[in-house]
This record gives structure tokens, C-alpha cells and sequence, in this order.
């Protein structure tokens, strides 16, 4: 059921007004975005006509954009993704760990998506594989499901990986009930990664820099910026182990195909601007759930603040669950923890539909006819349309 409001919206209504504002400022991506998240489920999409084969009840269903950014379509996305992933989850306690960019190099990322995220993701991950191979910390190979997120929960630009972990070896070696890795030195090794590798990049002229941070181009500047990341202790913290495997499918349902707000957070949109829930993480218990209206262009502003590069996946795997040994490596940890292997499901003979039942009798709804992009019904199908045959 559709929300009472929603991004697209907002964008709607004032997406053409900043477009035009902030002309030659907006890439061709975020433009793009835009498109397709103001016409998602719209005739501009086009759409197909739906019949019941019981009673003849038809309805029109406009197409989705699918676009990774859109609110409105990441629920069938998480969906297909999670059944494909059920099958690698172990019987076994699994971890969360999450790391986080200090300000000063969140402010280099904000230029430099694809290259800085890129970074993020290998350095957290190398460190996590590290650090577990060591026989002083846990000795024992690991397979992590790594996803990015680039928001605070108020949509301001902070760069973080969360990461789902179980562990093997060449036997089955279990960490502590409540402790993987030791965070402290944990993050004494992201950032000395993370900052070797990010001086490298400047080094070879790879990074870009604007605005305010033109002057970093200059290597005695850029160094004096990351000087107090390189005093700080980098943030890696460790959560509480899931109660179970359902428990780590149910927290991925909701946060591998997020974006930067969920419609369901959004409460108003006025000529004050956007009103929206969000989570104060300073605050402790009820007084952590807040408030906040934000100028219209300063929401839209901070929505593509979260446009991910081109082609980038947010999503990655690593260890024991990367590419094409993933298989043979979740087979040896289940023999090794005496598990029967998942069943062998055969795929239906024909595809499972997704589509609603009809609302008048709960019958099967097929799909009759269908509009391309700038089309839509203008009357109800001819009556043969419910025993299956496309209306004239």
C-alpha cells in the first residue's frame, strides 16, 4: 500500500525548481536518479493491464524504475537477494562489525566516491582477514558479507561498512559468546591501511578536489588535514553476536538494499520544508527516536549527497565467501560442524508470480496487456481479456 508520502514526491514537486538552481553542479547520475525515482510507478514508466481469470476484474499496474536508489523499489530487490543468500547461513553465532571514516577523510570521499569507498571496503576487509588469521586473536580463516552505507540517520555524509561475520578453519574454531576480534587493534591496523593506501592514491594524482578543499592538491596541505586522523584512534565497533542464523537474514532484510531514507520516516512536506524521523544517536532509549524539518533544497541536497557512483557495488564478499569457491567453502564448514547440507531446491516448473491476488475474489490475476513508456489504458479491456487473450 502506498505511503502517505514519499520521496518521489518531494521530487516532484521540487525537483524541476533545484535542477534549475543548481544547473551544471548536478551530474548526469544524479539527474538520472532523479528521473527515475519522480516517474517510478507512473505511466512515464508505462505499465501492464492485469485481469482475474475468475471473476474478470482488471487493474492497471504501472512498471517500477528499478533504480537502486529509489525507495519505492528496494523491497522486491532485498527480497531476491536474501533467498539467494539463505542457503550460506551456518548454524553458528554471527558477529557485526562496523567502520567508520574520521571527518577528515569523509570530507576527501565526498569527492572521491568510487575511489575512497573502494578503499574503505579493502581496508576493512583485509584487516578483518588479517587480524583473525593471527593465532594470538582468533587463528582461523573468516567469510564476511561487507555492505556500505554513506548516511547518518539525519542523511549527512558518513561513510561506514557494515560487516556480517562467521569464521572457519581447516577445523571449526569458535570465538568467544560475545567477542570475534579485538576492536582496538582492530582499528590501529584499518587506519594505518586505510591511510597508507589513501596517500598512494595522492601520491599517483588520482584524487580530485573542490571548493574548499582545492588547496589539498598540494601534498604538504593534504597531509597536514589527515594529520589528526593519523593521532586519532579510528572507530571499529563491534556489536552484539545475532541470536542465530534468522536473526542475521532478518538485519540484512533491512540493510543491503537500503537508501539514504525510507518513505516511512518522512511525516510532512510544507512550504516549511521536509519533516522526517530520525535517530540521535547521543540520546539513550525513547528520547533517541527525533524530529527535524529540513529546507526542501537541503533535503534534496542531502538525498543525492547518497548517489553511488556508476557501477559500483555496495555489496561485496570476501574470505570464505567470495567468488567461486564460496560453495565448496560453506560445504567443508558444515561437515566440519556436523550440518546437514540445505536441501536441494529444484527450481518450479513454471516462474513463481509475485503479482497480488485479485482484491474482489483473491482469484489469479495474468497479465493481458501492456503499455510501453508515455502509454496507458484509456478504457477497460474487451471482455475475452479474463479468460487470458489480449484485449483489442
Amino acid at each position: 500500500m502506498r505511503t502517505s508520502l514519499e520521496v518521489a514526491d518531494i521530487f516532484r514537486s521540487a525537483g524541476p525548481a533545484y535542477r534549475a538552481s543548481h544547473a551544471g553542479h548536478l551530474s548526469l547520475h544524479q539527474l538520472k536518479v532523479m528521473s527515475a525515482i519522480e516517474h517510478c510507478r507512473t505511466a512515464l514508466m508505462g505499465c501492464h493491464v492485469e485481469a482475474c481469470t475468475d471473476c474478470g476484474h482488471w487493474r492497471v499496474a504501472y512498471n517500477s524504475c528499478r533504480n537502486r536508489h529509489c525507495p519505492r523499489c528496494q523491497g522486491a530487490a532485498a527480497r531476491a537477494w536474501l533467498a539467494e543468500r539463505e542457503a550460506d547461513l551456518l548454524p553458528v553465532g554471527y558477529f557485526h562489525v562496523v567502520f567508520t571514516l574520521p571527518a577528515e577523510v569523509a570530507d576527501i570521499a565526498f569527492h572521491n566516491k568510487a575511489l575512497v569507498y573502494d578503499l574503505l571496503f579493502k581496508a576493512a576487509s583485509e584487516t578483518m582477514l588479517t587480524i583473525a588469521a593471527d593465532p594470538k586473536h582468533l587463528g582461523a580463516r573468516i567469510g564476511i558479507t561487507a555492505v556500505l552505507h554513506s548516511w547518518g540517520s539525519a542523511l549527512t555524509h558518513h561513510p561506514h561498512v557494515h560487516m556480517i561475520v562467521p569464521g572457519d578453519g581447516s577445523r571449526w574454531i569458535s570465538s568467544r559468546p560475545a567477542f570475534l576480534l579485538p576492536v582496538k587493534v582492530l582499528g590501529k591496523l584499518f587506519g594505518r591501511l586505510f591511510l597508507t593506501r589513501l596517500m598512494a592514491l595522492h601520491a599517483s594524482g588520482r584524487l580530485a578536489f573542490y571548493g574548499s578543499l582545492a588547496h589539498l592538491a598540494d601534498r604538504r596541505a593534504f597531509l597536514r588535514h589527515l594529520s589528526p586522523a593519523r593521532k586519532k584512534n579510528w572507530v571499529v565497533y563491534a556489536k552484539p553476536p545475532f541470536a542465530g542464523p534468522q536473526a542475521v537474514l532478518a538485519y540484512l532484510s533491512r540493510y543491503t538494499h537500503r537508501v539514504a531514507i525510507s518513505n516511512s520516516r518522512l511525516l510532512a512536506f510544507d512550504e516549511a520544508g521536509v519533516t522526517m524521523r530520525y535517530k540521535d544517536y547521543r540520546r539513550d532509549g525513547a528520547d533517541r527516536q527525533q524530529v527535524m524539518t529540513l529546507a526542501t533544497d537541503e533535503f534534496i541536497r542531502r538525498f543525492l549527497l547518497h548517489v553511488l557512483p556508476r557501477g559500483f557495488h555496495r555489496i561485496r564478499h570476501y574470505g570464505l565467501l567470495a567468488g567461486a569457491t564460496r560453495k565448496a567453502h560453506l560445504e567443508h564448514a558444515r561437515q566440519l560442524l556436523g550440518v546437514a547440507p540445505p536441501p536441494d531446491n529444484e527450481p518450479p516448473d513454471e516462474p513463481t508470480d509475485v503479482r497480488p491476488p485479485c482484491p474482489c475474489c483473491g482469484g489469479h490475476m495474468v497479465v493481458i496487456e501492456t503499455f510501453e513508456r508515455w502509454r496507458q489504458p484509456r478504457a477497460p479491456p474487451n471482455v475475452s481479456a479474463a479468460t487470458g487473450t489480449t484485449a483489442s
